[in-house]
């Protein structure tokens, strides 16, 4: 296949106009989102000198997403979802000037960012269902493979950016700045989605108003193998092995004796990676359990490494093939669902899912910053590396189990033949 060719076909789903607007729109709000959530973990450390209080902040901006992560769902499917994004892309914004103009006027303290914390995760509970579904209304079936892995890839290129850009602020005029540039940053995907050319694009019919439709989309994944697994999967990954903000600043500053530009540049070491891992999942859009498997057990392989990497040079590579894999299970996982799902039921189902990965840190944030605080650094992200084999270990049961129940289902009606042998009475 010739350069061109290739190019073309990992990034393929750019010919569409809306997708392409979003996309342009989205790189510069999420660059601006890497250097709030660097800068707040950098913030929270400095204030508390705590893994524990860490992982309670990461915890707390989680936690909506626990509790009413499946109706933002139920929401989803109800409503116009780019209206919808307009207004708490909006909010999102509100929320990165407040905490920005706290911490340049030093009145900021470790109550306020909780607050604060709890209001972006209640708008996360209602936008991220919304937002992932709503990539099928811009690029169609035929490209959600190639839109789910670039959107991947652009959230890790702005891992790459935004943390650098964030330790280089710290360290010169400080964390409150890096929030109001992140709020700033919104304008950019808000203007994308309100010019998009809305005749383009594809909407899902939207649901009525009923009542049991939350519980509807719970039977409808727990009837389907292809939707429980990699939700379960994901579960158990997003949990312990995605809290790379509770441990990475406790290993820059405790194990390797570093600075804000330490955990900067080990957090764009991840990011650069997995622009590799989206670029590849892109051109090569695998899907199904049995890709999940490998992904996860490498992944838990790459986290493995930095658990173990004896000097920060060794660390910051490892990191970089964590990103590469990390992006690689998400990407699978994203598009395997969706592309499994009813269309009518696609916000609710990726609602289990941002539950999954987002919903599950205020048990695991907590947890492995209590971990980290009690053992060390180290311990914390091997315990995360242990979810990710369990995960693939959980994977690869349910597809044996698929796999065994094909050999013996007997289609109805079949008789066996009678054969009889020689020498019979």
């Amino acid at each position: 296949m010739s350069l061109r060719g290739a190019a073309g076909r990992t990034f393929s789903s750019l010919v569409v106009p809306n997708y392409r607007r979003y996309f342009f729109g989205q790189s510069i709000s999420l660059i601006g989102t890497w250097m709030q959530t660097t800068a707040q973990a950098w913030l929270v450390f400095e204030l508390t000198r705590s893994a524990t209080a860490l992982g309670l902040v990461v915890g707390l901006q989680t936690l909506p997403v626990l509790l009413l992560g499946p109706y933002g769902g139920v929401i989803a499917d109800r409503v116009d979802k780019r209206r919808l994004m307009v207004v708490l892309q909006s909010a999102m914004g509100v929320q990165a000037l407040a905490l920005g103009l706290l911490t340049l006027l030093h009145a900021v303290t470790f109550v306020d960012v909780c607050i604060l914390a709890v209001f972006l995760g209640l708008n996360n509970c209602f936008e991220n269902p919304s937002r992932q579904a709503f990539v099928l209304e811009m690029v169609g079936g035929d490209q959600l493979r190639n839109a789910v892995s670039l959107n991947s890839t652009l959230v890790n290129a702005a891992r790459a950016v935004g943390p650098a850009i964030a330790g280089l602020l710290i360290a010169t005029v400080g964390e409150g700045w890096c929030f109001v540039l992140n709020a700033l940053s919104f304008v950019a995907v808000v203007f994308s989605l309100v010019s998009m050319d809305r005749s383009s694009l594809l909407p899902a019919p939207p649901t009525d108003r009923r009542r049991g439709q939350l519980t509807e989309g719970f039977r409808y994944v727990a009837k389907s193998r292809e939707l429980a697994v990699p939700l379960a999967m994901m579960g158990l990954v997003g949990m312990l092995a995605y809290e790379f903000q509770v441990t990475l600043p406790v290993v820059a500053k405790t194990v390797f004796h570093g600075s804000a530009e330490t955990y900067g540049i080990m957090t764009a070491a991840m990011g650069v990676g997995a622009v590799v891992g989206g670029l590849v999942s892109a051109a090569k859009g695998r899907t199904g359990i049995q890709a999940m498997v490998v992904a996860s057990l490498l992944f838990g392989v790459a986290i493995s490494l930095v658990t173990l990497a004896p000097v920060e040079g060794v660390a910051i590579l490892a990191l970089a093939i964590v990103g590469y894999f990390s992006v690689s299970f998400l990407a699978m996982g994203n598009s395997t669902l969706q592309l499994e799902t009813d269309p009518q039921m696609r916000g609710r189902v990726m609602a289990l899912w941002s539950v999954a990965f987002l919903g599950s840190t205020p048990i695991g944030g907590p947890l492995i910053g209590w971990i980290t605080s009690m053992t060390g650094a180290r311990v914390g992200l091997g315990v995360g590396a242990l979810s990710c084999f369990v995960a693939a270990g959980v994977g690869l049961i349910a597809t044996r189990r698929a796999r065994a129940g094909r050999v013996v289902d007997v289609p109805a009606g079949y008789r066996p033949a009678v054969v009889e042998l020689p020498g019979g009475d």
